[in-house]
């Protein structure tokens, strides 16, 4: 069975995070495992506080996994702070690990900043350049690109701009920002757009974590990033399409809406 890793934060509610990314990797058919960055309280309302590891912790988890269960491929989400960032990536190095998809938190969908400056510093210099993907929404490429996103021209002109200064592949995420549901890679000369229909579900806590980790999913098993990608972007459209609807805010998806078989059946 293949195997993927993901690095990240827990959500409580489970719709984000290690939970959404652990429920993703299990319906896409790979053996999940988890090195958890921070705890958080929170719902689909909100985030209530944060616990981080420390980066001897974090260190710990990292090793155990890799010297047991080596993964196929690695996805990271949510680190806030550059001692942590700086763990992974010297772990990351010094494993050799592959198929690494960084999802660069650090702008929530609101607005708000998630990631401290110097952080962002570490995450720019020690990380993106180990990664095989990184999968950014509008704000957090223009933090990386250094321009103004408007259009979709604007999109493939900072993914070039962030290849060139990182030497990884990039999938800028439209989203809501330009109300598309469409995404551009930018791997090496080749320029691919993603075209995905526009689902109306009010309903989208953890589909950057999702996505990130569908991709990850399908590069552990072998497929290359443009059909891990576009694989990826087949599931998350179901699981939004699937319109599960809990929680007073921004509810979860069903990540689990392809699974079927004598023990998903109820009462």
């Amino acid at each position: 069975m293949y195997t993927a890793l993901t690095i990240a934060g827990s959500d409580s509610c489970g719709g984000a995070g290690i939970q959404a990314d652990i429920k993703t990797m299990l319906a896409n058919h790979v053996y999940a495992m988890s090195a958890i960055t921070a705890l958080t309280a929170q719902n689909t309302t909100g985030v209530k506080s944060i616990m981080e590891s420390t980066p001897d912790f974090l260190k710990d988890q990292l090793d155990m996994i890799f010297t047991d269960i080596y993964p196929d491929a690695v996805k990271t989400g949510m680190v806030s702070s550059g001692s942590l960032i700086e763990v992974i990536a010297e772990r990351l190095t010094f494993y050799k690990a592959r198929n690494i998809v960084v999802d660069p938190v650090m702008i929530a969908t609101s607005g708000a900043k998630l990631i401290s400056d110097d952080a962002v510093d570490t995450l720019k210099s020690k990380l993106l350049p180990l990664a095989t993907v990184i999968t950014p929404n509008i704000p957090e490429s223009e933090v990386l690109s250094g321009m103004t996103i408007r259009s979709s021209a604007d999109m493939v002109e900072a993914a070039k701009r962030i290849h060139a200064a990182f030497g990884c592949a990039v999938l800028t995420k439209g989203g809501h920002s330009l109300d598309d549901a469409n995404d551009v890679l930018v791997h090496g000369e080749q320029v691919t757009w993603f075209h995905g229909r526009r689902i109306e579900n009010s309903n989208t806590h953890g589909t950057g974590c999702t996505l990130s980790s569908a991709i990850a999913s399908n590069l552990a098993k072998g497929y290359d990033l443009e059909t891990s990608v576009q694989y990826a972007k087949n599931y998350i459209s179901g699981a939004l399409n699937a319109m599960l609807n809990l929680g007073k805010g921004s509810g979860p998806m069903d990540h689990g809406f392809r699974i079927q078989g004598d023990y998903s059946a109820s009462v």
